[in-house]
């Protein structure tokens, strides 16, 4: 007979199901990752930077730079609202503006918007410098990982760099070298009346239309040498944002998601090797390894972290096994936070795991791991009760009068019984006090014994 409605996956089938989906995800991901459509000959391209410098911010500069050339486009306008960030991936976007062979024009907008520290430099680097009003630039300055300013030599060192690539780059541009210098040495920034006033930027425009009509017939010189004119006031504009795949990266690019699923993954797969065959814990361990991985690869990390992170997990698991009397627990919450604060130690305050999450998690888990050791000891120091001894305190029913002696039924089964106390009815409860081979003591049950 065949049962209707009552359908039941196999652990096997389940697995081929998730892993079709997967593919399936994969595929719409592979989909989603290419680049917005087509554009005419000789358009606009637009790109919109907003957050911090870093990778992802590169990578998608990079791509839009590369459409725009691969379609011939008639300029690429970067409009820009950053914070700052990570000095290689400023270094990468500036080096990929210096060597397009299409005219790079950067937008600071909108209103409110800023490009500071590494974007100032982004900006500099532009065949064409904008803002919008209200907007302001600079404050430039080289400063440690956690905002603080670099004493020492170290610090001469990184700034007499800076300062000799941003006045290098003002240079080519023919703009102010020297304010250019002050924004790194002395972190000075303007708004973006004073910014055209001193020759920082080329000039100021309310909106999109308005920029695209200002630079039309301007005149630029490429990395090849080659002079462009700009014709932008009747060009198209096609807008280059950023795909599913870089969006999803921009995402998880934070240092504290890469933590948490670091963390999550690892107690995953800790609880899969525990209780094998469930399932789904591996697979939810899997991906959000792999996820924390992925996480990591857009972000500058140490190793030295995800191995603390890792071991960490690894000691919580032996502390339930091996009876260290917490030392490993506690090993295992020491190896946490110092694994948390190594994973992005070197890197900005915007690319560093926050330190109350780390200790946080900490907590949780050293939590975690001293509730299961109280409750294994607990359990330890509990007499052991095995076979007849398991009866005594229990209830059972008396199928003869006791008087002392009689039969009482427990468990489907009769037992010979002797009432400790007087006389015991037929059908009244009892409860066991002792066993003695294959007879039992018992007494009435009172409503203390009930309870």
């Amino acid at each position: 007979m065949t049962a209707i409605g009552s359908y039941s996956l196999s652990p096997a089938r389940r697995l081929r199901l998730l892993v079709a989906l997967v593919l399936v995800a994969l595929g719409v991901a592979g989909f989603a990752c290419e680049g917005g459509p087509g554009a005419q000959a000789r358009a606009v391209h637009v790109l919109t930077a907003d957050g911090a410098v870093g990778p992802v911010m590169e990578r998608y500069i990079d791509r839009g730079i590369d459409a725009a050339e691969d379609e011939e486009g008639e300029a690429v306008v970067l409009r820009l609202d950053t914070p700052g960030g990570l000095i290689t991936s400023m270094n990468g976007i500036v080096k990929r503006i210096l060597s397009s062979e299409v005219p790079v024009i950067v937008y600071v907008s909108p209103r409110g918007g800023h490009a500071a520290s590494a974007g100032t430099f982004i900006t500099m680097a532009a065949h064409v410098a904008a803002m919008a009003p209200a907007t302001r630039i600079g404050a430039a300055t080289p400063v440690g990982a956690g905002g603080e300013e670099i004493q020492g030599p170290l610090g001469d060192k990184v700034t007499n760099d800076a300062a000799a690539q941003i006045r290098a780059l003002a240079e080519l541009r023919g703009r102010n070298a020297e304010w250019a210098e002050s924004a790194v040495r002395d972190a000075a920034a303007v708004n973006a009346d004073e910014a055209l006033e001193l020759n920082v930027v080329d000039l100021v425009a309310d909106d999109l239309d308005e920029l695209l009509d200002d630079v039309d017939g301007r005149e630029v010189e490429l990395d090849s040498g080659r002079q462009v004119k700009l014709e932008t006031r009747q060009a198209d504009v096609a807008f280059n944002d950023m795909n599913f795949i870089e969006r999803f990266l921009d995402l998880i690019a934070d240092p504290n998601i890469a933590l948490l699923l670091l963390s999550l993954g690892s107690l995953a797969i800790f609880i899969e090797i525990v209780h094998p065959g469930v399932i789904f814990p591996g697979v939810f361990g899997v991906i959000a390894l792999i996820l924390g991985f992925f996480s990591l690869s857009v972000i500058p990390f140490n190793w030295a972290g995800v191995a603390l992170i890792i071991f960490a997990f690894v000691l919580f698991g032996l502390e339930i096994f091996v009876p260290s009397g917490g030392i490993l627990g506690g090993g295992g919450v020491v190896a946490l936070i110092l694994g948390g604060l190594l994973l992005t130690s070197g890197n900005p305050p915007e690319f560093q795991i926050s330190r109350w999450l780390v200790i946080g998690l900490a907590a949780a888990m050293g939590g975690m791991v001293l509730f299961v050791l109280v409750n294994i000891f607990r359990i330890r120091m509990m007499p052991a009760q095995v076979g007849m001894e398991t009866m005594v305190g229990r209830s059972a029913v008396a199928r003869s009068t006791l008087d002392p002696k009689g039969y009482v039924f427990i468990d489907g089964e009769m037992w010979g019984a002797e009432s400790e106390v007087g006389t015991i009815d037929q059908g009244e409860r009892v409860v066991i006090t002792e066993v003695h081979g294959l007879k039992l003591k018992v007494k009435k049950e009172t409503n203390e014994d009930a309870l």
